[in-house]
């Protein structure tokens, strides 16, 4: 983001056209007629060179230009610096290759996205992508919250000259931007929603998708959405109000809570949730289609659970995130139901975590301070001296934001690349391939307090949760008070 940059209006001179050149006679003619009027004006050649352009010495004017150059020397920083009155940020549309916002009925406070049978590693114009989400409605019209299954199509790419690039063979210049949506009704916000599909039997057929809602009323929603998805491109298809139902509903939690995940390595379904009282639970699905809790909880926590995340590779094992400040991890093969691992990673709440899905020993986490690091879990080592958190040092870590990180994700196919969004109203690319040279200023090109692994920010209003699309390389979405969805020209 940036401020827009004032337009140039200089025009050049207008060249001559092919053909009405004047002829050698005429111009020889014009010589011989034009005449110097101040030809007495100036004594000598030296004289004329030191006037400068403008009758002044050269070293006065470049002084003078130097002095009104140097009365803004602070770059604005989106999310740092504040507004002055009347001023508005705009983003410099040059560094998108796709931005869309896209509105719904009421702000939504978490979402994920949906794979679809669209492919893979998709980079074609206008493209098109899945999502749940759950809303926010005001206190008094609670009864108006929805669980929203969205799909959203004709997302062009950001218009280029053609000298830039030849798009002729898209058709992406004149698509608009559509939100299709089918809702359930809900009597309650939803804190967090993910979604978890498990493969058909029939491979003709598509795979089940479901969907696991923390409430603020303390329970846990399970949905099928198949139905749901499949309607937005079948012509005439209807959804009944049995399939708008929750197949199960889950009350062990005694109070609400923010966290929940599905296990990756579970394909029927594996769900963890967690609770402001500092209790996880797991659920599993049975053979008979049914849903079974373990009644007793995982506890060891003395805030309440924020973030609960599977290892991608190992399928018992996985890490809790608190707001007492810790990180821990957790087999749930364990009788006495304690941590293996306790981490003091801050000494604020701990929001948010993230498990690389492609270097499975790191870990990266946000906080109420603003702070995001990232862990080498190799380092954690179990604490046998004493009951005290492990204190180690992170891999890396970032102050750069002022205000509590909401949100953090690794890029699916890229381990050097992470998405935070904070709640200075930023969505930040890093990249931490990027390194500093002993020799090198910290000031990154002069501006201070910029690391240089900061790829890109992007500003967007009370900014949540983001999630990378799986399946269009580069591209993100975040929801706040309406859906982005960009894809950058860095990544």
């Amino acid at each position: 983001m940036s401020k827009r940059p004032a337009e140039d209006h200089d025009v050049g001179g207008v060249s001559l056209k092919g053909g009405d050149r004047p002829t050698k006679d005429e111009l020889e003619d014009e010589v011989g007629e034009f005449e110097d009027e101040f030809e007495d004006e100036y004594e000598s050649e030296d004289e004329i060179l030191e006037a400068g352009v403008d009758g002044r010495p050269d070293a006065e004017r470049e002084a003078e230009e130097k002095a009104a150059m140097d009365v803004d020397q602070q770059t604005f920083i989106v999310g740092r610096n504040k507004l002055e009155p009347g001023q508005t940020l705009s983003p410099d549309l040059s560094t998108y290759e796709m931005l869309h916002a896209l509105s719904t009925p009421w702000p939504c406070l978490s979402f994920d996205i949906v794979r679809d049978s669209l492919g893979d590693n998709r980079k074609t114009y206008p493209a098109t992508m899945y999502a749940v989400a759950g809303t926010q409605a005001d206190r008094k019209r609670e009864k108006e919250n929805q669980l929203m299954v969205m799909k959203f199509s004709g997302l062009s790419r950001m218009e280029r000259d053609q000298d830039e690039e030849d798009s002729s063979d898209d058709e992406d210049e004149d698509a608009d931007p559509i939100l299709e949506s089918t809702s359930i009704p809900l009597t309650s916000t939803t804190n967090r929603i993910r979604a978890h599909q498990t493969p058909a039997s029939d491979s003709s057929r598509p795979p089940t998708t479901l969907t696991a809602s923390m409430m603020e009323s303390g329970q846990v929603l399970i949905h099928d959405v198949t139905p749901h998805l499949a309607s937005f491109d079948t012509p005439g298809a209807t959804i009944t109000p049995q399939q708008n139902k929750a197949i199960s509903t889950l009350r062990m939690h005694k109070t609400e809570g923010y966290a929940v995940d599905w296990s990756p390595l579970v394909s029927t379904g594996k769900l963890l949730t967690g609770d402001n009282n500092g209790e996880i639970y797991v659920t599993t699905r049975t053979a008979g289609e049914g849903w079974a809790t373990d009644s007793r909880p995982f506890t060891g926590h003395e805030g309440s659970v924020e973030e609960l995340q599977w290892s991608p590779s190992e399928r018992n094992v996985f890490a809790s995130a608190s707001s007492d400040g810790t990180i821990k991890v957790w087999d749930v093969r364990s009788k006495s139901r304690k941590a293996a691992l306790s981490v003091q990673v801050s000494n604020t709440d701990v929001n948010v975590m993230s498990w690389s899905h492609q270097t499975t020993h790191l870990l990266a986490s946000g906080a109420d301070d603003g702070v995001w690091a990232v862990w080498d879990l190799r380092q954690w080592k179990p604490n046998t001296s004493s009951s005290a958190p492990l204190k180690p040092t992170p891999v890396a870590s970032f102050n750069f934001h002022k205000e509590q990180i909401t949100s953090v994700e690794w890029h699916p196919t890229d381990d050097s690349i992470v998405a935070v969004a904070a709640g200075d109203d930023t969505l930040t690319l890093w990249d931490l391939a990027v390194e500093l040279d002993d020799e090198e200023s910290k000031d990154t090109g002069g501006v201070t307090g910029v690391p240089p692994q900061l790829l890109f920010v992007h500003y967007m209003e009370k900014a949540k949760e983001l999630h990378f699309h799986p399946q269009i390389p580069g591209c993100l979405v975040g929801t706040g008070e309406a859906f982005n969805v960009f894809k950058t020209i860095s990544v």
